[in-house]
């Protein structure tokens, strides 16, 4: 589709002028041409400055240090690229709530280019955003420039993405295939611990699942329930199958009846064959989907999210390693508060019980506990211990809600594995949390 506003990948790159602000598609919406193309400018460049989240492209211009002069990268939430890429000394993390990401950031630092990836223009002129809405129109309606690399492979969506071409600077013809995540294989703990979430969710809850082994288990598990809702950050193809075999349907909630909502969309090609124009499915902005007071509006919300490791207390260390960043907060904080916000809703955390992990004075990898009587030194807290609700093992299944430390630490020692009670014990009884005999 040729239009006055086509331009190639090339011409798109000498836009960008030093100290640029740039912000990118998040994850399936990444812009893959001007993300390859983009370290051809570097030696022209200084000061640029890239945002992102949940990034899946390997990008010269960051994972190269050679070019860290040239650019760096304030991302939101880090993926294995930006793992990678750490040490380079270019790559930092901006703390954030997902539906405050977007408005905190760009008070802050207002974007000089926008760069993502739409569909084709309609009849009507009209392109659809297709897999994320998180904070993307927000970045549109205040860059100086935006640039849309559209795609017929990307699934058009419906709900509040929807951008005119009058709004849009500049498009770049693509022709990839739109990123995939496989259905990931629960395995026997991943089973265990969604049977004990699946027994806590009655009919006509509304979900919030992500990706991965525990909540596709989850999903596994509530095929056989009935008129489910679907209010969630991250559509999944655990979502879709669930929408398929007639289990969610969206009857009993209390907004968007009927509808599937989400702020973004990863996952298979059979879902986003399913979502594409598809009026059932609403991706609306990030900054209203995952308001906690929005979320908590539908009854009985679920909140289902993952964990590193749980102190004794009940702090959730989600993001970190340590003091070393492994992903981001992301919507743990607005959908675990908007489901205890909801009549009869509930917060779940999840994680396995133990971790196999380095030891670095051996060199040998030994099981640790990942509930621990406190957190790694420099730890992010994502979730605090006022916060927290369920929590789950592949061990059982408990309520925190309202309870003194002293009941939590007998609470969480009851999910460890086995093989660490002992030892937990002594430690909370060294920190004083619970008493002596």
């Amino acid at each position: 589709m040729k239009t006055p506003k086509t331009i190639t990948t090339l011409d798109a790159i000498k836009l960008v002028k030093s100290n640029d602000i740039i912000v990118i598609g998040m994850a399936g919406a990444e812009p893959r041409l001007f993300l390859r193309d983009l370290h051809l400018r570097a030696a022209e460049l200084s000061g640029v400055r890239v945002t992102n989240c949940l990034p899946f492209e390997n990008a010269e211009f960051f994972i190269n240090p050679i070019y860290k002069s040239s650019f760096s990268v304030d991302s939101w939430f880090y993926g294995p690229s930006l793992r990678k890429a750490a040490d380079n000394g270019n790559i930092s993390f901006i703390p954030n709530h997902l539906h405050l990401a977007g408005r905190k950031r760009f008070e802050h630092a207002r974007p000089n280019i926008y760069v993502g990836v739409a569909t084709l223009p309609d009849k009507h002129g009209y392109v659809s955003l297709s897999l994320s809405n998180v904070y993307e129109k927000e970045a549109i309606a205040l860059a100086d420039t935006v640039i849309l690399e559209i795609n017929p492979n990307f699934p058009r969506t419906f709900g509040d993405l929807e951008v005119h071409m009058s709004e849009v600077d500049y498009f770049i013809e693509a022709d990839y295939p739109a990123p995939t995540l496989p259905d990931a294989v629960p395995n026997e703990k991943d089973i265990k611990i969604g049977k004990f979430i699946a027994d806590q969710i009655e009919d006509g809850s509304t979900l919030q699942l992500g990706i991965g082994g525990i909540p596709n288990a989850v999903a596994q598990q509530l095929l056989h329930k009935k008129d489910l809702g679907i209010h969630t950050e991250m559509l999944t193809t655990g979502f879709m199958h669930l929408i398929k075999a007639g289990a969610a349907n969206g009857k009993k909630k209390n907004t968007h009846v009927g509808k599937h909502v989400c702020c973004f969309a990863l996952g298979t090609q059979e879902l986003y064959d399913f979502i594409d124009n598809n009026p059932s499915v609403e991706v609306l902005n990030g900054n209203y989907v995952n308001d906690p007071h929005i979320i908590g509006l539908n009854d009985k919300q679920v909140s289902i999210n993952t964990t590193i490791e749980v102190d004794l207390t009940g702090q959730c260390a989600s993001e970190s390693i340590g003091y070393k960043q492994f992903s981001g907060t992301g919507g743990q904080v607005d959908t675990a508060v908007g489901a205890q916000n909801s009549k009869g809703g509930k917060s779940f955390i999840t994680l396995y019980s133990t971790a196999m992990v380095k030891n670095h004075e051996t060199g040998e990898r030994e099981e640790i506990s990942k509930i621990v009587p406190f957190l790694k030194p420099g730890a992010a807290v994502t979730l605090s211990r006022s916060d927290v609700d369920y929590v789950v093992t592949e061990y059982g299944c408990v309520s925190l809600r309202g309870t003194s430390i002293m009941e939590r630490v007998e609470l969480l020692i009851s999910i460890a594995h086995p093989k660490f009670r002992d030892g937990l014990r002594q430690e909370a009884l060294k920190l004083g949390y619970i008493p002596g005999v």
